[in-house]
């Protein structure tokens, strides 16, 4: 690794160097203390997840693949990570318990549980379907963010390695709405749909589709009785707004058979590195703890 650091050049070097730094000490930082507000859930999700893409995001722009406003605008690159992540720690509740490790914040399932293991009995089933309900609909926030840095973004290959994450958090978002399954198993998006999402996700008006069709499904499964229901409405609207076609999608069979194998593997090895490189965080910070 640090042969191949001192052969990049220095403008790569020194984002590289200054990601790295500002993740450890944040990673530091929660060696110390457990996730207590949704203040700190950003904060948490940056360190782990949102400097990965603002980083990413610095040498698009250095490399002259993008514009030097896709590296400049911090925050939304700062919210492309944050909505991976608070999909993963979302989706991965029981997982999460099990292996001892909790990174829902407290201010939200307090009020839904004594203890946030206490969501996983069978008695406490609704209460903990509406604390999950509040998280995905604070995740949800971060939907405009992403539909506006992907919108800037023109090199084909950094769009499918941004979008392709991105579309499968929302598919796993829906999937997991209101879904007591969450509590008692793993809720994964299928195999068939999740290579549709990868075929399909090669250009802004598809990803803008995609998000309305599945912020379309969460519409339609919420409660009437949820706790969060309008906060839920409200930003599904934005959303929505945001995503109503306005031309027509680009096919998937413009682009030949060796560019799509490429794109797909590409974006697969990017949603496995962020994956396994939140594992990782996860358990470091859970040692420090033990």
């Amino acid at each position: 690794i640090s042969m191949e650091f001192r052969n990049l050049s220095k403008v790569y070097q020194d984002v590289i160097s200054d990601i790295c730094h500002k993740m450890g000490v944040g990673m530091a930082e929660f060696l110390e203390k457990k996730v207590d507000s949704q203040h700190e859930w950003d904060r948490y999700c940056h360190y782990v997840a949102g400097l990965v893409g603002i980083g990413l995001s610095r040498l698009f722009s250095a490399s002259e693949l993008e514009d030097p406003i896709v590296g400049q605008d911090t925050e939304l690159a700062n919210s492309m990570g944050l909505f991976l992540q608070k999909t993963n720690i979302i989706r991965d509740y029981l997982e999460d318990q099990m292996e001892g490790r909790e990174f829902w914040p407290r201010e939200v399932w307090s009020r839904y549980a004594k203890k946030l293991s206490d969501l996983a009995k069978p008695e406490n089933i609704d209460m903990a379907v509406q604390c999950l309900n509040e998280l995905i609909t604070n995740a949800l926030h971060h939907v405009p963010d992403v539909l506006t840095y992907l919108s800037r973004l023109k090199n084909q290959s950094v769009f499918n390695f941004c979008a392709i994450p991105q579309v499968m958090a929302i598919a796993t978002l829906a999937a997991c709405y209101n879904n007591k399954q969450v509590f008692r198993g793993v809720v994964k998006i299928r195999k068939g749909q999740a290579v549709t999402l990868m075929m399909d996700a090669t250009n802004i008006q598809a990803v803008k589709a995609i998000m309305y069709q599945y912020v379309e499904e969460i519409y339609q499964k919420i409660p009437s009785t949820d706790p969060s229901c309008n906060k839920t409405q409200q930003v599904i609207a934005s959303i929505r707004a945001m995503s109503l076609p306005s031309g027509p999608m680009a096919s998937r069979h413009h682009y030949s058979p060796i560019y799509l194998s490429c794109a797909m593997l590409l974006a697969a090895l990017s949603w496995q590195y962020l994956s396994t490189i939140s594992k990782a965080t996860e358990e470091y910070v859970q040692a420090g703890e033990n």
